[in-house]
């Protein structure tokens, strides 16, 4: 199978996991509380991204997890594609419960979201594609902005929830930190082969 159509299953799986937790309203069982993790139930720091508050919190968030892939389509295989969502969902959980303790619960794949476009805009700019540099600089400002001017009103209301903007602030800093590995890991490979 040509790894186009395989990337776009692993999205369509994604997509469907995340609509079947709101189906089944798992929410108490996996969403991230920063007191349940502290008792151990670190699978939350993961989890509670792929939860949301409500269906329109998941068609947004799902909508902007195709846009993003579909912008970046030619860096993903499959598997590597729902590697990079983990780390990114481990990354972010867990950034979020050591420099956020302020925020008690959190649920949405917003934060993973802007940590995937950060890695595909470095992506973009290790390939030579100067639209890279502006789709870097664009997620950069938005977060900024976020940090000094707060969520989008319109967007709380219809999540029902504000807006965590300091998961966007997290996410781009792990999608930043994972595409750094991630060149590390590929220039060590290319000495050690050559």
């Amino acid at each position: 199978m040509q790894p186009q159509k395989t990337l776009w299953f692993a999205v369509i799986a994604l997509s469907l996991v995340s609509a079947a937790l709101q189906l089944l309203g798992l929410s108490e069982l996996l969403a991230f509380k920063r007191s349940d993790i502290a008792h151990g139930e670190w699978w939350r720091l993961i989890s509670g991204n792929v939860l949301h508050t409500n269906w329109w919190h998941v068609a947004m968030n799902l909508a902007g997890m195709w846009v993003v892939v579909f912008i970046h389509r030619m860096h993903y295989h499959a598997i590597g594609f729902l590697c990079l969502m983990l780390a990114l969902c481990l990354f972010e959980g867990t950034g979020l419960y050591l420099a956020v303790p302020s925020l008690w619960g959190y649920v949405g794949l917003s934060g993973i979201l802007h940590g995937l476009f950060a890695f595909g805009s470095l992506c973009d700019i290790q390939k030579h594609l100067r639209s890279g540099y502006l789709l870097l600089a664009g997620v950069i400002a938005k977060v900024t902005w976020e940090q000094y001017a707060g969520g989008n009103p319109e967007v709380t209301s219809l999540i029902g929830a504000p807006v965590a903007t300091q998961a966007h602030l997290i996410g781009l800093l792990s999608g930043l930190l994972l595409w750094g590995l991630y060149w590390g890991w590929c220039r060590t490979r290319q000495t050690t082969e050559t």
